[in-house]
This record gives structure tokens, sequence and C-alpha cells, in this order.
């Protein structure tokens, strides 16, 4: 069997690790850095770049450049209103065109082409797929894939199929918080109780976990909020600066979409540099212009300043804790350590805001950027049967499920932190004499009526005997799996009639939609490598016609006319290759040169004199090899 990858998808920054000699390791990407941006673009010439190099291009092209896809995993427009922000809003912020899909879903406008939020996602995933297989050497076909535990049915199961149509058949949906847990607790052998505390870019989660002595891990509660993380920090320090620039110059940044991008980065920047120095300068020379000639920004930020600007938002997080807290029956003083996950907890008012509200100094002993990552790929080894060590993984449903009953009640069958893989029966009955048929409309969502909650799926129950209200018995079954997906059936007991419903398709793709991605993905990545074949051929030519031309500068005296004059005919020729289009002329062309030159070479050592007598080897000679056993 194959390596299985452990993938964190994060909003701005995403990772994937691999078990390796039974231990697990982060596999630096191309690059050479262990976090690859979660940033997709189309550049000028048509061409997609994904990760450090879009991230790096996104300055000069604001609209065809993708971030913080995940924020539009698995939403509609005009979902009734939770936690998270408004799509509308959310679509506002960003620099690139928001769409509407047919059945309501968000779509992304790249390239003049529309694009699901799980195919962007897909782009990503499909660039550490690669990297991990050539730092693997060899071909990597399941994975582990992350998410951010209070992320609904439907931003699993686009983030499920994100996996798929990368080419990555996906083994486990784990929790965030929860894999970090497995990266943490894996070598603690005693009984503790600890809270995960996981700010991301823009998410945010917090769960409590009890660690067994043999290795189990079950998690007690969960919380959060996916609409929060370090991109609505940024977004702050952005309005700050966009304001202070209109007050002292009288232009508006907002409307510049160009700007704004530079902004995003310093304010980003400004924001990470502030969790080391109390001050610093946000310096953009040339932001902008008017009529009187351009004009730079230059304000200082000090970290009180900072802190001032998000401070609602960091205290945000603590309504989840103590939500998850209430759940889980702890108080702050029985959890027994507090682990920070997320590169935004390393911001100074994050880690005093936690140590205020657990009364203890958070653990800072795991990498927050990788903890995460390093998690996905334990349970990837568990699955394989890598991790020798007995885990056991107890896994919670973060959100109640239910189905709308009389007076569009929302009815719970599976309340929220539920230990998962469960089912759950409830017999309901008719509601009007003679009813021939009911509606089963699940719901996901804590709110008391179905229409605030959220929509997984409708489906129909007929055939139902003729027979006063309340006589029917309908039995109204719910089967969570191991990855939190759901599936729902109904049965009539007086006829036997059933119905059925796999909530699969909730991340707004069809299973047909989702197989054309996937057989486009791999389209596109077989033209990505043929396109670097090509790259890499023409680079072998021109660095080969660069060497032979400096060959015959430097030897010229030494190289016989004909030879001289062949090697320059060859040279012309490869030259003359290189500015069509046709790699087999370009290689036809390069090998023949390369033929040639390995003439020059032995031209070149024939007129080499020969060795003075008595020093064909031996002792005053060449060194000759000495052997000896050990």
């Amino acid at each position: 069997m194959g390596k299985v990858i452990g993938i964190d998808l994060g909003t701005t920054l995403s990772e994937v690790a691999v078990m390796e000699a039974g231990e697990p390791k982060i596999i630096p990407n191309a690059e050479g850095s262990n976090l690859t941006p979660s940033v997709v673009a189309i550049s000028k010439n048509g061409e997609r770049l994904v990760g450090q190099i879009a991230k790096r291009q996104a300055i000069v092209n604001p609209e065809n450049t993708i971030y913080s896809i995940k924020r539009f995993m698995g939403r509609k427009w005009g979902e009734p209103p939770g936690r998270e922000l408004p799509i509308e809003e959310d679509a506002r912020r960003k620099s690139y065109k928001v769409t509407k899909a047919p059945n309501g879903d968000a779509r992304v406008v790249m390239g003049n082409k529309e694009y699901s939020p799980p195919e962007i996602s897909a782009m990503i995933i499909q660039k550490l797929k690669t990297d991990a297989e050539a730092y693997l050497g060899e071909k990597v076909t399941q994975a582990v894939i992350t998410v951010p535990a209070y992320f609904n049915d439907s931003q699993r199961q686009a983030t499920k199929d994100a996996g798929k149509i990368a080419g990555l058949e996906v083994l486990r949906i784990v929790n965030e918080p929860t894999a970090a847990s497995l990266a943490y607790g894996l070598d603690k052998k005693q009984n503790e109780t600890i809270a995960v505390y996981d700010l991301g870019g823009g998410t945010f989660d917090i769960s409590i976990l009890e660690l067994g002595e043999v290795g189990t891990f079950e998690v007690k509660s969960t919380s959060g909020d996916t609409h929060l993380g370090g991109d609505d920090l940024d977004q702050r320090v952005m309005d700050w600066l966009c304001d202070e620039f209109k007050r002292d110059q009288g232009i508006d940044l907002r409307q510049d979409k160009m700007a704004l991008q530079r902004l995003k980065e310093a304010a980003e920047k400004a924001k990470c540099e502030l969790s080391t120095v109390q001050q610093t300068e946000v310096n953009l020379p040339f932001i902008t212009a008017d009529a009187s000639g351009p004009k730079h920004l230059s304000i200082n930020l000090t970290r009180a300043k900072l802190e001032q600007l998000v401070m609602d938002l960091v205290e945000k997080t603590l309504g989840p804790c103590k939500q998850a807290l209430a759940d889980a029956k702890k108080t702050s003083s029985q959890i027994d350590e507090v682990v920070l996950v997320g590169g935004q907890t390393r911001m100074p008012l994050v880690q005093q805001k936690v140590k205020q509200f657990f009364g203890k100094e958070p653990h800072k002993g795991v990498n927050p950027d990788e903890v995460v990552a390093i998690g996905a790929a334990i349970q990837a080894g568990v699955l394989t049967g890598e991790v020798e060590r007995d885990i056991v993984l107890v896994d919670i449903t973060p959100l109640t499920l239910g189905i709308e009953t009389l007076g569009g009640v929302a009815t719970p069958l599976i309340p929220r932190n539920t230990a998962i893989p469960t089912s759950k029966s409830q017999i309901f009955s008719t509601a009007a004499d003679n009813q021939p048929s009911v509606e089963i409309h699940v719901l996901q969502g804590e709110r008391p009526m179905a229409a605030d909650n959220r929509t997984l799926g409708r489906f129909m129950l007929d055939g139902i005997l003729p027979a006063p209200r309340g006589v029917p018995q309908i039995e109204v079954s719910f089967d969570i799996d191991a990855n939190g997906l759901l599936s729902v059936k109904a049965h009539d007991k007086g006829t036997g009639k059933e119905q059925k419903i796999t909530i699969t398709a909730s991340s707004g793709l069809s299973k047909e939609e989702v197989e054309r991605m996937q057989r486009e993905a791999e389209t596109y990545a077989a033209e990505d490598a043929k396109r670097r074949e090509e790259v890499e051929t023409r680079n072998a030519a021109d660095t080969l016609a660069y060497t032979a031309e400096k060959t015959l500068r430097e030897h010229k005296d030494k190289i016989p006319s004909d030879l001289n004059q062949e090697v320059e005919t060859k040279i012309a020729a490869v030259r003359s290759a290189l500015q069509g289009t046709d790699i087999n002329s370009i290689r036809q062309a390069t090998q023949e040169l390369s033929n040639t030159m390995q003439k020059i070479g032995a031209a070149l050592y024939q007129q080499q004199p020969p060795p003075p007598p008595g020093k064909e080897g031996g002792e005053e000679g060449t060194v000759e090899g000495e052997f000896r056993e050990v």
C-alpha cells in the first residue's frame, strides 16, 4: 500500500505531512518551505499559479488571484444568519469577483471563467499532492484532510469533493483540534483533560478533549466560529490604514483594487511584526496618485493601537470557549493543559486572553502552524497500520441534527457533541387525516425554528395508507459516519415503505460535476507536466548552446577548423529551433550539438603532451588506490 498523506487545508496557509519510520514529518514544498499559501491565480498569459508564486503576483493581478477560498466552501447566498458573516458581505471584501450559481452556491471568477470553491481548493490540494510525490518518489492516491471542528455537513462534503477533484481518495475528514491533540498527545501517558484553542487565518475552534491511558483521545465538546480568524484582524488594520490615509490625503484607497492588495500584505506583515516588537512602520511608496502627483503611505502602528483595533475580535473567541466548557461539564480549573494552534495564536494579546480565561499559561511546545498537518499524518498512519501504538480516536458531531415538524419547529434527533459514528431513530406521525405522504426536511443547527437552521436535504415518503392523523407510525433514522457525514432514512411501519437520502451532494456539486472537474484537473496536470518538460527542454538547449559558444571562444586555436565550423552550424541549428514551437526539433538539434561537443573533448585531450619518462605511476606518479580489509 502506498503512503497516505495528511493535509491541513487552511484559509491562508496549507501543509502536508507523512509518517516516516514511525514519526510524522512535514513535507517541504517545491519552493523549500513547509507552508504553502492557500492562493491560486491565473497569470496575464493564462498560466495557473498556486502557492507562493500566486501570492507574490497578487498585487499586480488582484482580480485573478483567489485567496481565503475556505470561507466560501459549502456555503450558499442568502443563508439564514448564523455566526458567519453573510456571504454577500464577505464577497464585497474580496479583490476578486464572487458570483451566485444557479443553485445558490458561491462561485469565484478567475481568468474570465467561473470556478466552484471545491475546484479552487482542489488546485491547492493538487499542489500539495505533487510536492509530496516529488518528496516521496512515489505516487500518492490517498489522504486524510482536516477541517475546522465547527464546519457543517455541506462544508465537510465540499472539502471531501475538493480532495476527489484533486485525484485523492479522502480516507477520513478529521477535525483540526482533534488532529492537533493527536500530535500533542502522542507521547503523553497520563490522563489529561486538554483544551485545544485553534485560531487560524479564517476560522476559530475550541475543543475539550480527554486523553486516556491507552492512547484514547475522546472529544468531549467543541464550539467555534467558522468566520473568525487572522483575516479579520488584517481587515481591521486595513480599514484603519485606509481611514488614516483618507484623513491625511483625502483619497479613499478602498476604491483601488491594486492599492487594497498592497495594503492587505502590509497589514498582515505589520500584525506579524507587532508580535515581537512594540512599534512598526507601514511604508507603501506610490500607493496611489491624484492631479498633484504620486502619494505615499507612511504610518506608524504600535502594538497598543493594534490591540485596540482587534480587542473585540479576540474577546469574541471567549464565548465559544465558555460554551465548550459548559457542554463538556468542565470548569476552567479542570483543564490540565491549553494547546495553542494556528498562526494567529502567536499574537501576545491572544495568549494573554487565553491565559486569563483558563487561569494557566498556554502550552507552547508545539508549532502552531504545523501541528494540525502532523496530526493528520498520524491519523493516516493509524488507518494504514503504520502507527504501531494503539490509538482510539472518538470524535463528535459539532452541530445538532434534526427534522422539521408541525408548525415549522426544528425537532433534534442527534444533539451536538454526540460521539460519532452514531445512529438515532425516532417515531413520527402524520399531521392531517388521510395524509398520503410526508416530507422529511433534514436540518442542521441550534435554532428552535426550522427556518433559522441550515437545510441539508428534503425527500418525500409517500404511499401512506389512509388513516386518522397521529395513527401512522413513521420511523426516521439518522446515521453519521466517521467523517461526520449523514444519511437519513424514513420507514412507514404500516406499509413497510422506505425512503432514504445520503446527504452527499450538499457541497453544491453533483456527482457528475465532481467527476467532470476531476477529469479537468487530471487534464490540467498532464498539460502542466508537458509545459514543465517543454521549459526544461528549452533551458537545456539554451544552456548547451551557451556552453558550446564559450568552449569555442576559449579553445578556438586548439580546435580543427572543420570541427569548429561544424559546432557553429549545430549551435545555429539549436538557436533556430528555439525560435519555433516544435519541441522534438529542439531535442534533436540539442542531441546533435551534444554529440559534436564530444568530438571537441576528444580533440582537446589528444593534444595533451605525453607524461615524462618515469612518471607512469608507481611511487612518484599517480597515487595508486590503496585497499585494506576492515
